[in-house]
């Protein structure tokens, strides 16, 4: 399918994978190198599925035009904005959340605190974040987060022990300075992809498991 960016007079591709008995619609975002249908995108909301979490998977313009540099935000913001216009098209009677893989979770998240698009996100119960990108590599900070201040929803941080884009301590840090609103779920062994190693006699099924699972049990505590 295709969904309409009206700010940008353009569209773009989306992906929704809606499962029987579904309890509530996902609107997730790619990261920055690898587009909806890369294979983490799709065994992800295959986990999600089974754990009855539909999922509506869309494409940055960028990717969509086959380019590897990132648009500038307002434009992932308004792509964003126009994602969840459309679930909440398709599925009124779904609850929504909103989030997605690292560059996709921040830009969520900076959509859902930023004037217009804060309001487009009113109808966003959540914001689930898969590998919150807190600093680049070896330059650890906490700058990135300082816009979560002003974003209204309850937000769930899922987190692997190596994320070299975030440390574990300044994550549980942001996640207390944000109080009840944040719940943070840490995979132990993963890394900002959530691979694990093998000496950890974990396999990829299980921690997509994991974190769907993780989805759902905190998604059923907003219900």
């Amino acid at each position: 399918m295709r969904v309409v960016v009206p700010a940008l007079a353009i569209d773009v591709g989306a992906l929704l994978l809606r499962p029987a008995g579904a309890r509530w619609l996902l609107v997730l975002a790619h990261g920055a190198g690898a587009g909806m249908r890369h294979p983490f995108m799709e065994t992800l909301s295959a986990a999600l599925a089974e754990a009855k979490i539909a999922t509506l998977r869309y494409q940055f313009p960028y990717m969509e035009r086959g380019q590897r540099r990132p648009d500038p935000p307002a434009t992932l913001v308004a792509a964003g904005r126009a994602a969840v216009a459309e679930a909440h098209r398709l599925a009124p009677d779904l609850p929504l959340l909103a989030g997605g893989k690292s560059l996709g979770g921040r830009i969520t998240s900076q959509a859902a605190a930023a004037g217009d698009s804060a309001e487009a996100y009113r109808v966003v119960r959540g914001l689930v974040f898969f590998g919150f990108p807190l600093h680049a590599a070896g330059r650890p900070s906490v700058s990135r987060a300082a816009h979560l201040n002003d974003v209204a929803q309850p937000l769930l941080f899922l987190q692997g022990t190596r994320d070299a884009l975030a440390d574990l301590s300044l994550i549980r840090s942001v996640c207390a300075a944000l109080g009840e609103r944040a719940t943070l779920h840490v995979v132990d062994g993963a890394d900002h992809g959530f691979a694990v190693l093998k000496r950890s006699g974990r396999t990829a099924d299980q921690v997509f498991g994991e974190l769907a699972q993780s989805v759902r049990h905190w998604v059923d505590r907003l219900s």
